[in-house]
């Protein structure tokens, strides 16, 4: 069997499901030799994470999911390989931002209370186990108290910025932010591009983010099918960076995405991390 990792998941710490220590679990019993923890603009996880991971034998690559600004666009950034050592530091750029995220979700369900959806943020607050509150979460409110019959119908109905009820809070630029991340010694590896950009854009934005140090982007990802893979893997050859790739799981809130295998034809050679480790 070729070794195999899943260099971007979730746990309850963002958006996901999954504490960081089921999170390991599952990675075990499914046979992945290495598995990153990226959540979203947190590293609260971590210290839970890699001393699950130590316990079981399996390598764990300690990492976070960044929200930048690109052009008023959102792209998401992940540093991989971030040194215990530098969790305050990141927590402490992260400190304005998630003020700003906490403001911009309470105008969202005062938004929604507004129009007749009865939610209370501080009551979606105390579900979570780390106390982190975002749209997913939300979202799974809105399941649960029968608004929507799923996560995708939140979004589709309520939750996309086209709805009204949700504005984004103000984001780092996103070279300013690849910058940071290689000033801390981590890799950066441009998330899912073509969730966020079209072929053209994606060209258009990699020479300055690999003069800012960007290091790889996912050309594997669980909502790729074969043709975008190869499309983002000859990109990323011609611009000369890193290829990475993950299942982006979160666990119960996205069911379709599982860890590892993301809808089933995931497939993440060890050899991707172990290149990536050779630009820590």
């Amino acid at each position: 069997m070729i070794p195999v990792c899943d260099l971007h998941a979730h746990s309850c710490f963002s958006d996901g499901t999954y504490t960081p220590e089921e999170l390991v679990a599952e990675a075990k019993r499914i046979g992945l030799k290495a598995i990153a923890l990226t959540d979203h603009n947190n590293v609260d996880g971590l210290p839970r994470f890699s001393s699950a991971a130590q316990k079981v034998g399996i390598e764990a690559v300690p990492g976070v999911e960044f929200s930048t600004d690109y052009l008023g666009a959102e792209l998401h950034v992940l540093m991989l390989f971030v040194q215990p050592n530098h969790y305050d530091t990141i927590r402490s750029v992260l400190r304005d931002f998630h003020l700003r995220k906490e403001q911009s979700d309470r105008d969202l369900v005062e938004n929604l209370n507004r129009s007749g959806i009865h939610i209370f943020y501080d009551e979606i607050r105390q579900k979570t186990p780390s106390g982190f509150v975002n749209r997913a979460v939300v979202a799974s409110e809105l399941v649960e108290k029968g608004y929507v019959s799923s996560v995708k119908e939140a979004f589709k109905n309520f939750l996309s910025e086209k709805n009204g009820f949700y504005k984004p809070p103000k984001r780092t630029d996103v070279f300013e932010m690849i910058r940071f991340i290689k000033r801390l010694n981590g890799v950066a590896v441009l998330a899912h591009p073509f969730l966020n950009l079209d072929e053209a854009a994606l060209r258009r934005f990699l020479p300055e983010a690999i003069a800012a140090g960007l290091d790889a982007m996912e050309t594997i990802y669980s909502k790729y099918d074969a043709e975008t893979t190869e499309i983002a893997a000859k990109i990323a050859d011609e611009f000369g960076i890193l290829h990475s790739g993950g299942s982006d799981f979160h666990g119960d809130v996205k069911p379709d995405i599982a860890l590892g295998t993301g809808r089933g034809n995931l497939i993440i050679p060890y050899t991707v991390l172990q290149k990536l480790k050779k630009n820590k």
